[in-house]
């Protein structure tokens, strides 16, 4: 327990609710709900004091609050499914950070980039997208942020995936290696650091051991091209 709230304080406000998809892993594997906030907070630590934030695909934006809560000004949160956007506005209105995480409809391999955010983070997102998209993601993610600006992505490791349930591997058409990951992001930042993860454990192992996938992106290199 944080402090020593009064009690009665309590029922002054009504009980806070889970969104669609942070509700359903609540209720089928908790565990997991657990995990996921462990990466919210790791990409919190990374980018607290940021001005503006994007973070792509935000799900139900369950999450998102850990990253708003360290944002100055606002986090962008898009996503492509209308049932999780509606759940995810739902929150944030509850919450009353609403504008403080401002959700939008957006497909950034077809729409491309959301411009004017000083650091971006994608949590779960590369693998659902096929192959074949991984530039034009990489490129719209790297246009979205400034010059001097961190993009995070995290997603399972491709040696995870002798572990995934038959429903989560039917979602995952894209999990790479540590080193083909490292790789993607080079082509589009001059900078990338690795960490891995195994449960809420962020580390600098040996990167098949790695359930999860964690590369820190810094200094887009189209930046660098036009200077």
């Amino acid at each position: 327990m944080i402090g020593t709230p009064d009690p009665a304080r309590w029922t002054e406000q009504e009980p806070e609710r889970f969104g669609l998809m942070s509700g359903y892993a609540w209720r089928t594997d908790p565990k997991h709900v657990l995990f996921t906030l462990a990466r919210y907070k790791f990409v919190a630590q990374m980018l607290a004091g940021r001005d503006r934030v994007l973070e792509i695909g935000c799900g139900d934006a369950f999450g998102t609050r850990l990253v708003a809560d360290v944002t100055r000004v606002c986090v962008t949160a898009i996503d492509l499914d209308p049932m999780m956007l509606a759940s995810g506005r739902d929150q944030t209105r509850a919450w009353g950070m609403f504008p403080k995480i401002d959700i939008h409809r957006h497909n950034i391999v077809t729409d491309g980039p959301v411009q004017g955010h000083d650091a971006a983070y994608a949590i779960d997102v590369l693998e659902h997208i096929h192959p074949a998209d991984d530039q034009a993601f990489m490129t719209a993610a790297a246009h979205s942020i400034t010059p001097d600006g961190t993009l995070i992505l995290g997603t399972p490791s491709a040696e995870s995936q002798g572990h995934a349930s038959e429903p989560s591997k039917e979602g995952h058409i894209n999990c790479k290696t540590q080193a083909q990951l490292r790789e993607l992001c080079a082509k589009h930042f001059k900078t990338v650091f690795m960490f891995g993860q195994n449960d809420e454990v962020i580390h600098t192992g040996f990167g098949p051991m790695c359930h999860y996938l964690w590369a820190v992106c810094v200094t887009p290199r189209y930046w660098v091209r036009t200077r």
